[in-house]
């Protein structure tokens, strides 16, 4: 929207939107999209505001039962993408469904904090138990956070996160120096030895799986 400050919607059903900065809107059909558009502009107008020309779209939620064509097909909001999907049903049969996981720019941000803030460079003193009770309660509410739906998309998080962690090793340890591939192994080991020491492992069983 435009000329963006703090509104509340109250309109029927006790339905509510704080702060008005951003509405997603569900549809069943095109004259329905019509409809609520124009309910939507109207009581936006009341409050002095319109809908932004650009940001405003129109996504369709393909899936199985949707094959209709549109120009757009996914959009991100609150940190996740929607969008079609590969599923499978309680009889095990696979579908395609249109769903959220965690957006590429929000795990795009993961990564970069981990590399910025972390600073894992500077902890060769450190033991790779106190950087786990460091880090863990940061990696349990992004999992908390981001992996209440399709997990498996925060995988490349969780990897990079052991990517880095084998790094560490590879500055710690003189052994590993330069040994990218050993330094992996030597986590891998760890892993295995105690799966519990970061909360993630528990969700990677190739870091944990006996070899």
């Amino acid at each position: 929207m435009r000329r963006e400050f703090h509104v509340r919607f109250s309109e029927g059903l006790g339905v509510r939107f704080p702060g008005a900065t951003h509405l997603v809107v569900h549809c069943r059909s095109r004259h329905q999209l019509e409809w609520i558009k124009r309910r939507i502009e109207r009581r936006l107008k009341h409050c002095k505001l319109d809908l932004h020309p650009e940001k405003t779209r129109v996504i369709y939620c393909k899936g199985s039962r949707r094959n209709g064509e549109w120009p757009s097909y996914s959009f991100d909001f609150l940190g996740y993408q929607f969008r079609s999907r590969s599923a499978r049903n309680r009889r095990g049969e696979f579908f395609v469904s249109f769903s959220p996981a965690i957006s590429p720019k929000a795990a795009k941000s993961l990564r970069q904090r981990v590399r910025r803030e972390w600073k894992l460079k500077g902890r060769t003193q450190s033991s790779i138990n106190e950087i786990a009770r460091i880090f863990n309660p940061i990696i349990t509410g992004w999992i908390n956070c981001y992996g209440r739906f399709c997990r498996s998309a925060l995988h490349p998080v969780l990897d990079h996160i052991n990517d880095v962690l084998a790094k560490w090793a590879m500055r710690k340890f003189k052994r590993l120096r330069g040994r990218r591939t050993r330094a992996h192994r030597w986590l891998k080991g760890v892993a295995r030895r105690d799966p519990q020491l970061f909360v993630h492992w528990q969700y990677q069983d190739w870091m944990t799986r006996a070899v």
